[in-house]
């Protein structure tokens, strides 16, 4: 039987009180830097049971300006920026080396809330990458060491093939180099957040960076719904 998208789209509800709780949010009492109110809201998103409250959409840019979108893991975030990891050589990396600005976007449901951050991005060293890296899983250096990420694949059985071969050595050296691993760094020069209300009265608070490259003097605005 045949799906019909658009009466199974009209269907759905947005933040249904059984499963969303809209918290209050007054940005008179925000602090003044971005990075402690982020860290709150994402320790409310864990306590309120959101699912996978660390992955997020992250959006970068080709050489002609086209954008480009795909959800991945937030490694950390503090004073050298929101960090996320990658190969070199997948589109997203090459995209940050063509191009190394690029947008996050969080969307914590149980909690009506998004965060959005934007601004340039730095590859860290190559042994806070590796460091990074062996702190995980085995099952991430396993993917890791697959490689060849966005590039052509054959078949289903060439990723089997490569990756039982991955998690064999990933299991014998959980030490092993990834020399293509890269961890990236986004220093926000401007960050928002979002409160959804269930009268559409929806609280926008954006950050923006101000002075010279580097500083660490933020503006706060509010912004109509």
């Amino acid at each position: 039987m045949a799906t019909d998208l658009h009466e199974l789209l009209r269907s759905l509800r947005v933040w249904d009180p059984e499963v969303t709780d809209l918290p209050a949010f007054e940005p008179a009492g925000a602090p003044a830097a971005p990075l402690p109110l982020f860290t709150e809201w994402f320790a409310a998103a864990v306590a309120a049971g959101q699912t996978e409250p660390h992955t997020m959409s992250l959006a970068t840019s080709d050489d002609s300006g086209l954008p480009d979108v795909r959800i991945v893991m937030l490694h950390g975030a503090d004073a050298d920026g929101w960090s996320f990891a990658s190969h070199a050589g997948s589109r997203k990396g090459r995209h940050l080396a063509g191009r190394p600005y690029a947008a996050l976007g969080f969307y914590w449901p149980v909690l009506g809330r998004q965060v959005r951050v934007r601004g340039p991005v730095t590859a860290a060293p190559s042994e806070d990458a590796q460091g990074d890296l062996h702190a995980r899983s085995t099952g991430a250096l396993a993917a890791a060491l697959t490689g060849r990420q966005s590039e052509v694949l054959p078949s289903l059985d060439d990723l089997a093939r490569a990756s039982e071969s991955a998690w064999e050595r990933a299991s014998r050296e959980p030490e092993a180099p990834v020399p293509s691993w890269t961890l990236y760094r986004l220093r926000a020069d401007e960050v928002e957040f979002f409160q959804g209300d269930g009268r559409r009265r929806h609280v926008r608070l954006r950050y923006r960076r101000e002075g010279e490259p580097g500083g660490e003097a933020w503006t706060r605005e509010l912004l109509w719904p």
